[in-house]
Order: C-alpha cells, then sequence, then structure tokens
C-alpha cells in the first residue's frame, strides 16, 4: 500500500528544485497533492506531469511571503478535502539576491536579512497558518519544515542564510512543542547541497571566486563531502520527506533530520 493514501498536501514553492520533487514523491505515495508557487505556468507543468503519471495534483498561484494567499489556499483545500493532513515549504531565493559567496563585511545588512525573511518569514507563516487549519479540522497532520546543512557546518561567505536556517531549526522545536498539543507533528529536513539545484551552482561559483579557485574544485569538494563519497539529488530527498510525513515516519517528532549520505563536516 502507497505510504500517503489519501493523505491531503499542501506543498508551497513548488517551482523550485526541491519542493517540485517531494511533491512527486507525495503523489507518487497516493497523496492528493496542491502545488503551489509565485510562476503559475511552472506549477501548472508540474500538475500536468504528476497528473500524466497517475497521481493527483492541483496548481494554484502562490506567494509564500504572502499571508493572505497563504490563508486563501489552503482554506481552499480544507473547503474542497474536508483536512489538511501535510504541508511542506520549500522556498528559497537567488544566490546573488542573498549575498552568498560575499564576505560578511562587504554585503549590505538589507542583503543579510533577505534570507531571514524569505526563509525563516516564511516557513513561519506556512506552519503557523496550517497549525490553524489542522486544529479547526483535527487532522492532526504534519508539518514538514525545510533547513540545509549551513546551519550545522563551518562555512565562510553564507551569514545571511546560515542564520536563517539555525532559525528555522530553532523554530521546529517550538512548533512541536506549541502544535503537538493538538496532536500535529513538526519536524524539519536538513539535506546538505544537492548539485544539480541553481542555488547550489550559483553559490559555488561566488563561493569560488570569492576564494580565489576555481569553480570546478570547489564543486568536486563538495561531491566528495559524504562517507558514502555520493551526491545527494532532488529526487534522494523528496523521498526523504514523503517518508518523514508518513505514519512510517511518526515516531520522528521535533527532529532535525540530516540527509547527506553522511557528510564528515555536518557536527
Amino acid at each position: 500500500m502507497m505510504k500517503l493514501q489519501n493523505k491531503v498536501a499542501a506543498v508551497f514553492a513548488a517551482n523550485g528544485a526541491i519542493a517540485r520533487e517531494v511533491a512527486i514523491e507525495m503523489a507518487k505515495e497516493g497523496a492528493i497533492v496542491y502545488v503551489s508557487g509565485r510562476n503559475l505556468d511552472d506549477v501548472e507543468s508540474l500538475s500536468a506531469e504528476i497528473l500524466a503519471n497517475g497521481d493527483f495534483a492541483k496548481p494554484f498561484k502562490v506567494d509564500a511571503t504572502n499571508e493572505n494567499e497563504i490563508v486563501n489556499f489552503l482554506n481552499q483545500i480544507v473547503e474542497e478535502e474536508g483536512k489538511l493532513d501535510i504541508v511542506f515549504n520549500g522556498i528559497g531565493i537567488r544566490a546573488k539576491d542573498g549575498g552568498y559567496g560575499q564576505p560578511s563585511t562587504q554585503i549590505p545588512f538589507e542583503t543579510f536579512m533577505k534570507p531571514i525573511l524569505v526563509h525563516l518569514g516564511s516557513q513561519f507563516l506556512t506552519s503557523r497558518i496550517a497549525a490553524k487549519y489542522m486544529q479547526q479540522t483535527e487532522s492532526k497532520g504534519t508539518i514538514l519544515l525545510l533547513t540545509a546543512s549551513l546551519s550545522r557546518l563551518k562555512s565562510p561567505f553564507m551569514s545571511g542564510i546560515t542564520a536563517a536556517c539555525t532559525g528555522i531549526e530553532g523554530l521546529t522545536r517550538t512548533f512541536a512543542t506549541e502544535f503537538g498539543m493538538s496532536g500535529i507533528k513538526v519536524i524539519c529536513i536538513n539535506p546538505t547541497a544537492m548539485p544539480e539545484t541553481r542555488t547550489i551552482i550559483e553559490t559555488t561559483i561566488e563561493n569560488a571566486k570569492t576564494m580565489g579557485i576555481p569553480a570546478e574544485v570547489m564543486a568536486e569538494q563538495m561531491s566528495n563531502g559524504g562517507l558514502l563519497k555520493r551526491s545527494l539529488t532532488t529526487k534522494d530527498t523528496g523521498k526523504v520527506a514523503a517518508f518523514l510525513v508518513s505514519d512510517a515516519g511518526a515516531a520522528l517528532n521535533s527532529h532535525i533530520v540530516d540527509v547527506d549520505f553522511g557528510t564528515a563536516s555536518v557536527i
């Protein structure tokens, strides 16, 4: 039997590389997946792909930093399905917009704050609004947050996004304690760098430039950082996410779950 049969899932920023794969994997496992993103064409294309596989998806245009749009989106899901079982937010920003690869002594304060406002701020909004609907419908669902291994790496030139990732992990523990009173599970998935994604490609280029080494050398170092000498893919991440929100993963609550094949540099 599929792990997410008859579960209702809302995926934010589904036009992004990670959330896209999470949505596909959840649908494969039987979930009724509502995919959303700022670019309607992208989420419509994703929805069509999922439907073509024989699974269910429905696209919506939603800005995951806009509280009203989040409320309207989740409200529509509850009106149509009567419940909300799973919420995942894969929001991200471009490397140049967050100052990735730039020395902390040089980036403007506004640039430092951008990942905190977008990554951390959006996770706060989607999680707390989802919790309200889960409480109202007694769904006792799962809220899955997204962070990155930067929170526990000793990595230079990534101050804003590192602070945001660390904040998301703290938020996970707070929400798990608070929402757990209503039977809602809150967990956080923490994947390491996925070389195929635009964010990692752009970040690698910027970091290499700052450090004065070829981007190819840095990319190779990153790809060989796992104890199993394997590079993480978005598909790997999607499969783990689908497990974490399933009944099989129910025992994992309030945890920060590393997804990295064992990265030696993560503490």
